[in-house]
């Protein structure tokens, strides 16, 4: 199993680097933020585990974490290019790759943005409840004002996207980040992008470093 994790901070543009690299060139994608929100919705208990970390901006427990994807990752053959979006976050979740997992990363790719960027792009976010199209106030707005473009139902802003609660993610994320920084620099396996570009210039860089 060939798997590339993709590290930075909410909002740096992850998951929408992943999805399109799923969609288009036939990469696995796990976003492990979009998993934990399923959970919650559909009333799971790691997701419920999960639901009391994730209202305060505070990171879910590596336990609850190494469990999701062993169990997202267990069915997949041993030719599969994998794509973590959220995972890891913390050393132990990064050892586990190593070990408890069972797997090797192939590439860490960092993706680097100030954070002045990352607020405003986290804070304007809405979502839809319904059908789960996502906006931006300011980068990919509604067509009619807090209201779906595709089921109409009214657009609501996570709670994890208010401002004190994004305050508080980018204070835990820099807090744990620099040791995932130092544990796949030490491997020799992690590739810095800068992520404050247009969508289409950091996926030309992606494609490049994943053919190789």
């Amino acid at each position: 199993m060939n798997i590339t994790v993709f590290l930075g901070a909410p909002g740096s543009g992850k998951g929408t680097q992943a999805k399109q690299l799923s969609e288009n060139f036939g990469f696995v994608h796990f976003s492990t933020g979009d998993m934990l929100r399923t959970s919650i919705k559909e009333m799971k208990p790691v997701g419920l585990k999960a639901k009391s970390f994730m209202d305060q901006g505070n990171l879910v427990p590596d336990g609850v974490m190494i469990e999701l994807i062993e169990e997202a990752l267990d069915p997949l053959s041993d030719n599969a290019d994998v794509l973590l979006d959220g995972f890891p976050r913390t050393v132990p979740q990064a050892e586990a790759l190593d070990s408890k997992i069972k797997t090797t990363v192939a590439k860490a790719i960092n993706f680097n943005i100030p954070d002045s960027i990352l607020i405003t792009r986290l804070t304007g976010r809405r979502i839809c409840p319904n059908c789960g199209e996502s906006f931006h106030l300011v980068f990919i707005p509604p067509l009619k004002l807090n209201t779906c473009n595709r089921c109409s139902s009214t657009l609501i802003q996570r709670t994890d996207d208010s401002e004190a609660v994004v305050l508080r993610r980018l204070e835990v994320f820099k807090s744990q980040n620099q040791g995932l920084l130092d544990y796949f620099g030490n491997r020799k396996n992690i590739i810095t992008i800068e992520a404050d570009r247009a969508v289409a210039c950091v996926q030309k860089e992606l494609l490049s470093i994943l053919k190789h």
